[in-house]
């Protein structure tokens, strides 16, 4: 289980392109044709980050759709380990059968 929470896309956007940038989240938010409170949601980790956001944002700073979304996967991924951790000793693993037939 990974102990650490991983970087949250918001929060990419915001240390990494925003902040060096001089880019206000209003001026990105018209930029890419989107509300401010869209972008304002996902600096602050209140929403996802969705494909059709992470196409925007790659057009926008000359990245790739996947390394938006794979940040939010990585994300959901702790979230849901963290939720499930204590569960997942009861769950039984599945074990193949070895179906090779010796003459």
């Amino acid at each position: 289980m990974i102990k650490r929470k991983p970087t949250s896309p918001g929060e990419i956007l915001f240390e990494e392109f925003l902040l060096p940038l001089e880019i206000t989240q209003k001026e990105l938010a018209a930029h890419i044709g989107c509300d401010y409170k869209v972008i304002n949601r996902l600096v602050n980790e209140k929403t996802r980050i969705t494909p059709d956001m992470a196409l925007k944002l790659a057009f926008s700073f000359e990245t790739t759709p996947d390394f938006w979304l794979n940040a939010q996967i990585a994300v959901d991924l702790w979230k849901s380990s963290k939720k499930h951790y204590k569960t997942s000793s009861l769950i039984r693993k599945h074990r193949r059968r070895n179906k090779l037939k010796v003459n």
